[in-house]
């Protein structure tokens, strides 16, 4: 028997769990019409496949039209979702994993304008920063009424044969009732801690009367939601233990924190940079307490930490959610003893920011997760073995040259600078974002293992490609900063990458023009503000970086903020002239004719990359294809035969940032939909 703490059974009421590793509940936001359907079905039975102990599904489901998701939620309080929830449900116990799901009322935390453009409701009238609407207050039916909801939405997903429920108590609706800051009711509901309580007992209780003392129910909740006047940690300890003596409550999942801003959002959800595990031991104490099964989620992305969770006693089941948006084989992986093989997480938060962002989630580095039904997770060996030559190893290329191995071709890569990394290599030149550099390791090793060949210093010209006798040649050059944005004086501009890269030293004065709006324009403008050089940044949109997006936002934020950073919106670099030791830079706005100066000493631009293609272009009339792509093919993941040129000596293809200006994901989902197939 193997005396691995995370692979040892654990017993929730009557349900064993095979292994102590869960994914906790979050809304990927893959719903179709807000229905479990296809898509979602299989980014879950993938994880169970692989051996997840517990699958935990929404974040959260809407039990009440008033309750109007923004993160295109599931709506569990439609009846047909219980069809929908039992597919899913079969086919993951299939597989052995356990499904639950999560079950919330928004409050405050949606709008108004979604739906069926209902008031939003809460305890209070106070607006969540968020997501901007002013609540109305809860009067005595609507309690009566959201309670009713959730216990019909209890009884649909009993219908459906999931193994229990778990509510949503931080920052939604029942939390709202909890914190002194989102309740001002007078009477029952309002004022003591009993009475603030009141509603989730009553809605526990509703739903008890409704599935029964059977049914697992538990919790997901703050027990210290960290922001001066809202529920501290000694209320959050007597909420702990009077959940557990309610004898209504089967287990508790134990965050700590806020979600009303995105600061507070990524204290409880921390991105790369943050440390691992930063709310574990507080989870340790509330089970300490309680001697209750807990359960606890919050940037526990590799195994190590994962089994010290365990091993220490600190909580029953431990949460890797986001690490099997990563990898959803972990746990197969651990059984297998091939740990080395798990792909990292690496805390970019792409996932995530995406979902506040109103779209789908992605892994940063795995383009197979939210693509299940279209990409695979495992790449089957091709029928054929053949000669794969790519240009460049940065995150595409070496995508590629993975995708490449384990279709089992014969691989060689090669690369002008000394070492892998491309753009990720510069990306973690920041302290705050070395990990990015995991991508670039976890792909080197996995060649390695494949037996691909690499040969770095080296220039590639189309002499060397053809003499090398490919069948296929990939051209994944990336691309360099475009800088010439202005009517005149881009000779005085230096780039973004410039200062990343050391290569030019911060001026005194400097003005960060961000036309781009990505993680290079704030890199820089952060490298030159930790200088000491009066630092601003321009853009002229609307709102700066909204590339970066909200998570990954604060920590640029936290640090330029406090080295007093200017930000400026709305206005437009023009031109520059030189005048001695200075910079005249002329402003314009997309809005009006207005134009003003700035004098600064230095002007660093960030305006995206324009691609290394000299090479690709060289090769088109030697490739049988001419390096056309058939969209259709690919889009239906289906091989490239396209044949333009019959005296062809190979297919030629271009992907990532040699195509055009994009991020990691592109490159790296340019490379396994295009390379699956090869």
């Amino acid at each position: 028997m193997n005396n691995d703490p995370l692979l040892q059974p654990y017993r929730l009421k009557h349900l064993t769990l095979r292994n102590r590793i869960i994914t906790t509940s979050h809304e990927p936001a893959y719903p179709e019409e807000g229905m479990p359907k296809k898509l979602y079905r299989a980014y879950h039975v993938e994880r169970a496949k692989a051996g997840v102990a517990m699958t935990m599904t929404a974040g959260s489901a809407a039990i009440s039209r008033d309750s109007p998701p923004v993160f295109n939620n599931i709506l569990a309080y439609k009846d047909e979702v219980v069809g929908w929830m039992k597919e899913l449900t079969d086919e993951c116990h299939e597989h052995g994993a356990a499904v639950m799901i999560q079950l919330t009322h928004l409050g405050r935390r949606t709008r108004w304008d979604k739906g069926d453009w209902l008031p939003v409701v809460s305890p209070s009238h106070n607006q969540e920063p968020a997501h901007r609407a002013f609540p109305k207050k809860l009067e005595i039916w609507d309690i009566e009424r959201i309670i009713g909801d959730y216990a019909d939405a209890a009884e649909r997903m009993q219908a459906a044969g999931l193994d229990g429920i778990e509510l949503q108590a931080y920052g939604h609706l029942m939390d709202q009732f909890w914190s002194p800051l989102t309740n001002e009711l007078e009477g029952a509901y309002g004022g003591s801690l009993h009475n603030r309580l009141r509603f989730t007992f009553e809605v526990l209780s509703a739903i008890r009367q409704r599935v029964g003392p059977e049914f697992i129910v538990g919790i997901r909740y703050t027990g210290d939601e960290v922001l001066a006047g809202g529920l501290e940690k000694e209320e959050g300890l007597q909420i702990s233990q009077l959940l557990k003596d309610s004898g209504m409550v089967d287990f508790l999942n134990v965050i700590r924190g806020n979600i009303a801003t995105d600061a507070g959002l990524t204290y409880i959800i921390p991105i790369q940079g943050m440390r691992n595990a930063p709310h574990l031991d507080f989870a340790g104490e509330i089970r300490a307490l309680t001697g209750f099964p807990t359960f606890h989620a919050a940037k526990i992305p590799d195994v190590a930490t994962a089994r010290h969770a365990i091993a220490s006693g600190l909580v029953d089941m431990v949460g890797m959610t986001r690490a099997h948006m990563t990898d959803p084989h972990i746990v197969r992986k651990i059984i297998e003893g091939r740990e080395d093989q798990i792909r990292p997480c690496v805390g970019a938060n792409y996932c995530l920011d995406r979902i506040y962002n109103a779209g789908a989630a992605y892994c940063i580095h795995n383009a197979a997760t939210g693509r299940e039904t279209s990409m695979p997770h495992e790449v089957p060996k091709a029928a054929r073995k053949r000669k794969v030559l790519i240009i460049g190893a940065g995150p595409g290329g070496l995508e590629a040259a993975r995708v490449a191995g384990e279709r089992g071709h014969e691989v060689l890569v090669l690369e002008v600078a000394d070492q892998p990394g491309g753009q990720i290599r510069l990306t973690a030149q920041s302290e705050r974002r070395k990990e990015m550099i995991s991508i670039i390791d976890w792909r080197m090793a996995q060649c390695e293992r494949l037996g691909v060949r690499f040969r770095f210093n080296t220039w590639a010209d189309a002499a060397m490609v053809l003499d090398e006798h490919p069948d296929v040649v990939i051209v994944a050059t990336g691309g360099l900063p475009h800088t010439e944005v202005l009517q005149h004086g881009n000779q005085w501009l230096v780039s973004s990458w410039d200062i990343i890269s050391g290569d030019v030293k911060p001026g005194r004065n400097v003005l960060v023009y961000d036309d781009a709006g990505d993680h290079a324009g704030l890199q820089a403008a952060e490298v030159i503000a930790r200088s000491g050089a009066r630092t601003e940044i321009m853009t002229p949109d609307r709102s700066f970086a909204p590339e970066v997006m909200g998570m990954n936002l604060v920590p640029y934020m936290r640090s330029l903020q406090r080295l007093d950073t200017t930000f400026t919106v709305t206005y437009r670099l023009k031109a520059v002239e030189r005048q001695g030791e200075e910079l005249l830079a002329t402003i314009g706005s997309d809005y009006s004719d207005l134009e003003k100066t700035r004098r600064v000493d230095q002007i660093v631009v960030n305006h995206g990359t324009r691609p290394l293609d000299e090479l690709y272009f060289e090769l088109q009339p030697q490739a049988s294809n001419q390096g056309a792509v058939e969209y259709r093919d690919l889009i239906a993941g289906h091989p490239q035969n396209l044949v333009t040129n019959p005296q062809g000596r190979f297919q030629l293809f271009r992907i990532g940032d040699a195509v055009s200006s994009r991020n990691t994901h592109a490159a790296i989902y340019d490379a396994l939909r295009l390379v699956k197939d090869l």
